[in-house]
């Protein structure tokens, strides 16, 4: 169970992001920005505001596996092998399905997906009721924020909301791989 503050800040932030904002939570390792993935002008505003490219792609993070299904093409095998390792700091790169757009995959035809690991970032996408982008709240080349101060230095005035709550700080960001290959792309 959250704090009450907490609550009322990610009922803020689900918000937001319903209207189109930018919102700062912590996750496993690092603070992370989202936005609807829906909403091209909320990921291009993010995508501006870290200095990020496009064609790179973003990590989508869902409540649960059931909340990413819409967004993935999984045969049940592959549903069993990316569960296993959530909640928690695993991001999987996983075929995606018509309903993710191209601002979100990027110059890709798989999208990158994660049920995290911290009862914060997930409670934000049960409130939400649908996958969120997750990326590191950092400006491209700088080191990612580790808690709101941090986020807050970084961003100010340009996020339309800010959770607080503690980052794993031993922790690294997640280990990124690939389903199809099984290669890792990032531990």
């Amino acid at each position: 169970m959250l704090q009450p503050s907490v609550e009322a800040e990610l009922q803020a932030a689900a918000q937001a992001i319903a209207q189109g904002g930018l919102v700062a939570y912590p996750t496993e390792a690092v603070y992370g920005l989202g936005c609807d993935p829906d909403n091209q002008a909320a990921v291009l505003r993010l995508l501006a505001l870290k200095q990020r490219p496009i064609h790179k792609g973003l990590i989508l993070i869902g409540a649960s596996l059931e909340q990413l299904l819409p967004w993935v093409v999984l045969c049940p095998k592959q549903q069993a092998t990316v569960s296993a390792s959530w909640p928690g700091p695993t991001t999987w790169v996983v075929p995606a399905s018509d309903r993710v757009p191209s601002w979100v995959r990027g110059e890709h035809c798989t999208v990158a997906i994660r049920v995290s690991g911290h009862p914060i970032a997930r409670r934000l996408c049960a409130i939400v009721g649908k996958p969120i982008i997750s990326t590191s709240a950092n400006p491209a080349g700088q080191p990612p924020a580790r808690n709101h101060k941090e986020a807050q230095q970084y961003f100010s005035q340009q996020l339309d909301s800010l959770v607080s709550g503690q980052c794993d700080i031993a922790a690294k960001p997640s280990t990124i791989i690939e389903l199809q290959t099984g290669a890792t792309l990032r531990e």
